[in-house]
């Protein structure tokens, strides 16, 4: 299939799945009703019939889609930071919290919930700024640990991210011990979660999430030969270490935005990235925004189940948990039986 034909498919398929996705909900509001309102908000149309629906557009336009909109995003987001990891760690099975980042908004959630700090910051609640920071923070951290001369060892990054990762999961551990009331919210973030979020954590995250990936798409040839082996870049002319500190700041910013608002959801950057590579192949010029498209509608469906198919909203991380952990199991089988 051309790049531009199954682009044009997976653009499609994502924008019906939104559709969908805000149709779904807990309040009865029919299909036809939801294609109203939204082509009334975007085009103008339908202005008498949406006049006479009250709540029915608050709910879609100010609740249901913003929600799967940020879904979107968030996957979409993942889905690329996987990519670009897994490419520079030459590692099928890196994920985007493996510097630390998920560990780091997880620490700075926390300090934020358990002091209850009311300012805001950038369009953030204390408790989104402080993970933003934490995960900043803890990517530095990692990176700095890791960094040996004017350069930082793949395996020198992988251990001081688990490292700090189990040091931090540990502190929040006692913290949580000693919470009280409290202890249910830190649970509860950590497990990732869309409920509440709407326009204001759209334009947040959007900046960041935008910016990030037009830089990311430059460096896409790059990439693919880095894949081949450091070497085989270098004699290519690729400034490899050069290359590899831009591509971790860029994603660290992205992830940190996107952690922020969403908390912790795993298994979208590693699953997303593999079944996109099944249709696309290994090269990122077709890869990274295949895999946003998916990573994207992906979440996007599970935070419809996590919120319309049970009886209590369950965590989206939860769900997202379920169907990716499976498939991590998968690779793992996959890479021994490749080896043996």
């Amino acid at each position: 299939m051309k790049k531009k034909t199954y682009l044009i498919v997976m653009i499609t398929i994502a924008a019906v799945c939104l559709i969908l996705c805000t149709f779904f909900g807990s309040v009865n509001i029919t299909l036809g009703e939801t294609l109203k309102i939204l082509l009334n908000k975007f085009f103008g149309l339908f202005k008498e019939s949406v006049a006479s629906y009250g709540t029915k557009v608050t709910i879609i336009w100010k609740v249901r889609f913003p929600r799967s909109l940020l879904a979107f995003i968030v996957g979409g987001t993942l889905a690329i930071c996987g990519a670009v990891y897994q490419a520079l760690f030459k590692n099928p099975m890196a994920d985007p919290y493996v510097l630390g980042i998920s560990s780091g908004a997880a620490f700075g959630a926390t300090i934020g919930i358990l002091f209850d700090f009311a300012d805001s910051l950038f369009g953030l609640n204390a408790t989104a700024s402080l993970a933003f920071a934490g995960s900043i923070l803890a990517v530095f951290f990692v990176y700095g640990i890791a960094k040996v001369g004017r350069n930082a060892q793949l395996t020198g990054l992988l251990l001081a991210g688990t490292a700090v990762s189990q040091f931090l999961s540990a502190v929040i551990s006692v913290l949580m011990l000693y919470s009280g009331s409290e202890m249910r919210q830190v649970y509860y973030w950590t497990l990732g979660s869309f409920n509440g979020k709407g326009w204001s954590q759209i334009a947040v995250v959007c900046p960041y999430v935008i910016i990030g990936l037009v830089l990311i798409r430059v460096f896409s040839k790059d990439m693919d030969i880095i894949m081949l082996g450091d070497d085989a870049a270098a004699r290519y002319g690729i400034q490899v270490e050069k290359v590899k500190r831009y591509l971790f700041g860029i994603t660290a910013l992205m992830m940190a935005a996107c952690v922020s608002v969403s908390g912790i959801i795993g298994f979208i950057g590693l699953v997303a990235p593999h079944v996109v590579r099944l249709f696309t192949g290994p090269r990122h010029n077709k890869l990274l925004g295949a895999s946003f498209l998916f990573g994207g509608t992906l979440l996007m469906l599970c935070d419809t189940t996590a919120r319309s198919f049970v009886k209590n909203e369950l965590p989206v991380g939860i769900v997202t948990a379920m169907i990716g952990a499976p498939f991590f199991l998968y690779l793992l089988r996959k890479r021994r039986t490749e080896v043996m």
